[in-house]
């Protein structure tokens, strides 16, 4: 009776300490040597493995499932733009290399042109081939580029297919079209492409070709859609076609030289009402940073003020001499 008694006695001391999962000492039960509690096994209510599963292996931390009820970012990967197949191809397999045979480029900043990303760049403007220059620059660089073309161009046929199916942005010069570039442009900043916007609209009419007074498209992009405007200078390609020339010297090889700047820092004008006077001194601030990058190539000062063809009692668009 007394060693039955004991007997129970003990086994409820044994069951207690399991059940705080402290193991007895000696050796258990079933002849095994009890596990430590450092023993992932040694929990006194350890959960029931999966069926099917080794139920000696240790548990696994339990993640959260992923929210998938936004869609994951899609990453671009560097020269995805010119090397996946598009309408770009035919045009980029026969400009690129035309260009090349008569001119070199020499491109200084490039680590300040992104691979990936919606943004805008701002060009000087001297010549009418130089959509084609900046085009090809662009295009050696791995993006892309869309420009703000005229949209009488858009009506041209084959022509105005290819700028459709490409993606550029017609913009009306008539009055009231004013809007139009900016809303049109939005599936360029969706698909995070590159777009080309000559700040001064048209051909400078600087005598020197320095970059003249700005109007605001590139600003208005920059501010309505929040992306980086960077400045960009090239010089040479007057040797190839002046302004308004209707002669192009091919030979020899001439070399147009680049110079790409950091983004212009407009975050003072960005969250503001765009009224006239915001989006003069943004214009203003790009054109300042067009200029920078032009003086590092031409080695000299740009003049100290801009040239405004109201003042000298000249068009703004079209063709015109002096």
């Amino acid at each position: 009776m007394t060693e039955s008694f004991g007997r129970t006695r003990d086994e409820s001391r044994a069951h207690s300490r399991r059940a705080s999962g402290v193991a007895p000492t000696g050796v258990a039960d079933n002849g095994r040597v009890p596990k430590t509690p450092d023993d992932p096994d040694a929990s006194a209510s350890p959960p029931t493995p999966p069926a099917g599963t080794d139920a000696s292996a240790p548990l696994e931390e339990v993640k959260p499932a992923p929210d998938r009820s936004v869609a994951p970012v899609k990453k671009r990967r560097s020269g995805r733009e010119t090397t996946r197949p598009s309408v770009f191809w035919p045009m980029a397999g026969i400009v690129v290399p035309l260009i090349g045979t008569f001119a070199r480029f020499k491109v200084h900043g490039r680590e300040n042109l992104p691979k990936t990303g919606a943004y805008i760049i701002a060009p000087n403007h001297y010549s009418e081939i130089d959509p084609l220059v900046v085009g090809s620059m662009i295009w050696r660089r791995g993006r892309a580029p869309r420009f703000l073309a005229k949209e009488s161009l858009f009506a041209v046929p084959v022509v105005g297919w290819f700028l459709t199916k490409s993606g550029q942005v017609p913009v009306s010069r008539s009055h009231g079209g004013r809007g139009a570039p900016i809303a049109q442009a939005q599936h360029i900043v969706d698909d995070g492409s590159v777009v080309i916007v000559y700040p001064e609209g048209t051909l400078t009419r600087d005598p020197d070709l320095w970059p003249m007074r700005g109007k605001t498209g590139a600003a208005r992009l920059a501010l309505n859609y929040g992306i980086p405007v960077i400045p960009l200078a090239h010089w040479g390609t007057q040797q190839i076609m002046a302004r308004y020339s209707k002669k192009i010297s091919l030979f020899p090889r001439k070399t147009i030289t680049f110079s790409i700047g950091e983004p212009v820092d407009l975050d003072e004008f960005r969250g503001k009402p765009l009224t006239a006077s915001v989006l003069a001194e943004a214009t203003e601030r790009i054109m300042q940073g067009v200029t920078r990058e032009l003086e590092k190539l031409r080695g000299e000062k740009g003049p100290a003020e801009r040239w405004d063809p109201a003042a000298h009692a000249q068009s703004e668009t079209g063709r015109f001499e002096g």
